[in-house]
């Protein structure tokens, strides 16, 4: 929770400059709480195992958070079951005129194909749109990463020659965002796809930057500079198996698939892989719900329609 300081004192200025949390006791005094509402968009295949990945993360932090559930309603899921998606998820025309906190999208396994080509594009491309006036922060992960930033700036995605499948070392680029505050000077990510963005391509764009890279998975996390959107091309969330199950699915399938980087001790299957991104997961899902939308979105959520996509705050 941030520390209650007199507004008045020298420190108040030279730690809001860095970028800590301080609090005024004027504003502390006419602080209301009320739970964060925030809505993922779930378009992963295994919708419960995604689930249950993001939830453990959004449950690490002392903030109450609501959470809804969104499908697509274009699009039939073939590996959760319809009595699971009835029970527990809405479709964008029920939660259309709702706020938000927060929104996260998940990554798909479209990637291969070109945007138009997926068949709830339309739909998606209107939640993205509809995100910029009713939810305050946005998190967009692997797949969902490139869709956004191809949807909102033009930013075209690339196929690789081998899929980037591993775990890889990565460095932040910028220092005091509140996003990355806490990690270590390296610290490891996983990344399953097929495709990339290339940094010339985000260079070129104004309202982005690029926050953390790596010398062997590329660009990271890029953040649209008004501080609302995050598009992370890994996958934080990821258990500790999850990388294991892809591999031997796609060995199953007869696939010529690679084994993946710096994950299996010795490259040997057989071994038990090492959870060396958790810390990281945890430490990003929390900075993200404290410091960019908790301490950011406005208390009453009606106000994102009056604050428009251009009101900024810093990363």
């Amino acid at each position: 929770m941030p520390i209650r300081i007199s507004s008045e004192l020298p420190a108040f200025k030279t730690l809001e400059e860095e970028n800590i949390f301080v609090m005024s006791k004027d504003r502390a005094e006419h602080q209301d709480i009320r739970p964060l509402r925030v809505v993922i968009l779930n378009i992963m295949p295994k919708k419960i195992e995604t689930e249950c990945q993001l939830l453990r993360l959004l449950s690490n932090t002392p903030l109450q958070v609501d959470v809804d559930l969104l499908q697509m309603a274009s699009h039939v899921s073939r590996n959760t079951s319809s009595h699971h998606l009835e029970a527990f998820y809405k479709t964008f025309d029920e939660i259309m005129d709702e706020r938000y906190d927060g929104m996260i999208i998940t990554g798909a396994p479209v990637e291969l194909l070109d945007y138009e080509q997926v068949d709830y594009w339309e739909e998606i491309t209107q939640i993205m749109e509809w995100s910029k006036t009713h939810v305050f922060s946005t998190l967009y992960i692997c797949w969902a990463a490139q869709a956004g930033l191809y949807y909102h700036f033009g930013i075209p995605k690339y196929t690789l020659s081998q899929k980037m499948f591993g775990i890889f070392p990565h460095r932040a680029e910028v220092s005091n965002c509140t996003l990355l505050r806490g990690f270590d000077d390296v610290f490891y990510v996983p990344h399953s796809r097929n495709t990339e963005i290339r940094r010339e391509d985000i260079e070129r764009i104004p309202q982005l930057e690029i926050l953390t890279s790596s010398d062997i998975s590329g660009v990271h996390i890029v953040a649209n500079k008004n501080g609302r959107q995050y598009f992370i091309t890994g996958h934080s969330e990821y258990d500790r198996d999850t990388i294991a199950n892809e591999y031997l699915r796609d060995v199953k399938k007869g696939l010529d698939i690679q084994l993946p980087y710096n994950y299996f001790p010795n490259d040997d299957p057989n071994n038990i892989p090492l959870f060396s991104w958790r810390c990281t997961a945890n430490l990003m899902f929390t900075n993200w719900l404290n410091y960019c939308v908790y301490q950011k979105t406005p208390y009453n959520l009606d106000e994102l329609e009056v604050r428009n996509w251009f009101w900024e705050t810093n990363l």
